[in-house]
C-alpha cells in the first residue's frame, strides 16, 4: 500500500483537508525556492540536507532561504513601482519587521532598495545596529514610550506613525523641547473589514489601532478623530505632516479591501487639502497580504495586487481632480513567511479514538482515530495555532516513505492541551520517533512571537544562500535563561 492511496479520508480531517496524491512531494506554494528533495529522499535546501542541519544546529530551528528572501521583496518593490510609476513615481516599500527582525535581515532589505517599518525602541535598536539610514526607518505602535520617540528624534527618523491625539501632542512637545521638527504620518481606521481572523483584523472601530474617521467619534458634532489629529498637526510648528496611514488586517487574499481603503483615505486626504489648505503628501496603506500556509490557501502575486490598487488611486485622484500623494505599503509577512520552515524531531508517538456523529440522526456515534505526532518544539517556537487558530502544513523531511496516510496532529511538548503546532495533517503511518518533519512558512511571527514558557531555549535562525548555512540568530541555551535569574 502506498501514500498514493486516496482510500485514507479521516472523518476527524476539516472538510479543506484533502489526502495528498503524494505524501513525499512540496506543494507549491508553500516552500521557498531551493527547496526540494534530494536524490536520497531526504528534504533539502540549496542541496544542504535537513540531516546535516540538525547535526550543526540541532532542533526545533528555523531555516531561512535568504535567496527566496531577497527574490520576495524585489518582487514587491518590481511590482509597485511599475504599476504606480505613472501615478506618483513608484512606490516605497517598507519591510514591516515585526514579521522576523534581526541585523541581517536589515541589511538584506537596505540591499534590495526596501525600507524598514518598526514597532518599538528594541526594533529600532537593531535597526541602529544594522546601520540603515534612519530616513528610510518608520516607527509605529499606539503607545510609544517617551524614550522611543526621542530614539526616533536621535536616529532621525523618516517617519513617525502616530496613533492618537495624545500621542501627537507628546510627539510635538518632544520635539519643540529639543528644538527639532518631527515627520509625522497620522494612522487612521478606514473601516474597512477585512476577510480574516478577528484578533488580527485592525481597520474596524472597536479596537486599540488609529483615528477614527466616523464622523461621531470626538464630541465635537460631525468632527471624527482623523480630522480633529489633522487640525491639531497643521497647528504645532514641531510637526511635519507628511500624510495619513491605514493598515486593514493581516493575511489577506483578495485586492478589493486594499482598494476601497485607498479611495477612502484618498477622499479624506482631499477634504482636508479643501477645509484646511493641508497638502499632504504622502499616503501609506499597509500591509497584511497574505501567504499559503496549506495547500487550500490562494495568495495573490504582488503585480496583480499592485495593479488593483493602482488603478482605484489613478482613477480616484483623476475623479478628485488632487494630485497622487507618494503611497508607500508595508509588506512582512508576504516576504520573510513561506522563506522559511521549522525542522523538528519526532518524539512520542500516540493515537487516540474519537466519536464522530454518524450519518444520520438515528446512527451510532463512529469512532475513529486521531493519531498525536509530538514534536521537540512547540507553543515556544509558533504562538499562532494556539493564538488564531491557525492552519500549517507538515511533512516527512529525513526520508521518503511509501505507508499509507494518516490524519495526525502534531503537537508541541508544553504542558498545554492546546500546544498544536499542525492541527490536522496526513502524515505517513510509519512516521516514528527520529524523524525529522518539517513545517513551512513559518517565518513570519513565529520566531518573533517566540517564548520560553517552560523554561525551553529559543530556537536559533539559520539563513541558507548558495549551498552555505549560517547562523543569523543563535539560538538560546539553558545558561542563558539562568543568567537572568538574579538568584535573589
Amino acid at each position: 500500500m502506498t501514500g498514493n492511496s486516496l482510500n485514507h479520508a479521516s472523518l476527524l480531517a476539516p472538510e479543506w483537508l484533502a489526502v495528498p496524491a503524494d505524501l513525499n512531494a512540496l506543494q507549491d506554494p508553500l516552500w521557498a525556492a531551493g527547496v526540494a528533495r534530494n536524490d536520497a529522499g531526504e528534504l533539502a535546501i540549496d542541496g544542504i540536507p535537513v540531516s546535516e542541519l540538525q547535526r550543526q544546529f540541532g532542533t526545533p530551528l528555523f531555516v531561512m532561504s535568504e535567496n527566496d528572501f531577497r527574490t520576495r521583496a524585489r518582487a514587491f518593490s518590481d511590482a509597485f513601482n511599475d504599476a504606480f510609476a505613472d501615478i506618483c513615481g513608484g512606490v516605497d516599500v517598507y519591510y514591516a519587521g515585526k514579521s522576523f527582525l534581526c541585523t541581517a535581515v536589515v541589511r538584506w532589505v537596505e540591499e534590495e532598495g526596501l525600507r524598514l517599518d518598526t514597532a518599538s525602541g528594541g526594533e529600532l535598536a537593531v535597526a541602529h545596529r544594522a546601520g540603515i539610514p534612519g530616513a528610510d526607518v518608520a516607527l509605529h505602535g499606539n503607545n510609544k514610550s517617551d524614550g522611543e520617540i526621542h530614539r526616533a528624534l536621535d536616529m532621525k527618523l523618516g517617519r513617525i506613525v502616530v496613533d492618537s491625539l495624545a500621542e501627537l501632542e507628546r510627539v510635538a512637545r518632544i520635539a519643540a523641547t529639543r528644538g527639532e521638527t518631527a515627520k509625522v504620518m497620522l494612522r487612521l481606521t478606514p473601516g474597512v473589514h477585512a476577510h480574516t481572523h478577528e484578533f488580527i483584523a485592525t481597520a474596524h472601530e472597536d479596537q486599540k489601532f488609529g483615528l477614527s474617521m466616523a464622523g461621531d467619534s470626538t464630541d465635537v458634532a460631525g468632527l471624527s478623530a482623523a480630522e480633529e489629529a489633522v487640525a491639531a498637526a497643521a497647528g504645532f510648528e514641531s510637526i511635519e505632516l507628511l500624510g495619513l496611514h491605514c493598515h486593514i488586517g493581516s493575511q489577506i487574499f483578495e485586492p478589493d479591501g486594499f482598494a476601497l481603503a485607498a479611495e477612502k483615505l484618498l477622499r479624506f486626504l482631499a477634504a482636508m487639502q479643501e477645509k484646511y489648505s493641508i497638502v499632504m503628501p504622502e499616503l501609506d496603506l499597509g500591509g497584511g497580504y497574505g501567504i499559503a500556509y496549506t495547500p487550500v490557501d490562494t495568495p495573490r502575486p504582488p503585480a496583480e495586487i499592485a495593479q488593483a490598487m493602482a488603478a482605484v488611486v489613478r482613477s480616484t485622484c483623476a475623479e478628485l481632480g488632487i494630485t497622487a500623494p507618494r503611497i508607500s505599503i508595508e509588506p512582512g509577512r508576504a516576504i520573510v513567511g513561506s522563506t522559511t520552515f521549522t525542522l523538528y524531531e519526532v518524539g512520542t508517538l500516540k493515537t487516540v479514538r474519537v466519536d464522530v456523529p454518524g450519518p444520520d440522526e438515528s446512527a451510532e456515534n463512529v469512532t475513529h482515530p486521531r493519531r498525536y505526532v509530538s514534536v521537540d518544539g512547540g507553543m515556544s517556537d509558533n504562538a499562532r495555532p494556539v493564538l488564531y487558530d491557525a492552519d500549517y502544513s507538515a511533512i516527512l523531511a529525513s526520508r521518503t516513505s511509501e505507508a499509507a496516510p494518516q490524519l495526525s496532529r502534531v503537537v508541541g511538548k508544553h504542558c498545554e492541551s492546546g500546544d498544536i503546532v499542525v492541527r490536522d495533517v496526513y502524515l505517513p503511518e510509519d512516521v516514528a520517533a527520529g524523524d525529522l518533519l518539517a513545517v513551512p512558512g513559518t517565518g513570519a511571527y513565529c520566531w518573533a512571537l517566540s517564548s520560553n514558557y517552560n523554561y525551553l531555549a529559543r530556537p536559533g535562525v539559520v539563513a541558507v544562500r548558495d549551498g552555505s548555512a549560517r547562523l543569523i540568530v543563535r539560538g538560546e541555551t539553558e545558561q542563558d535563561l539562568l543568567n537572568r535569574d538574579m538568584g535573589v
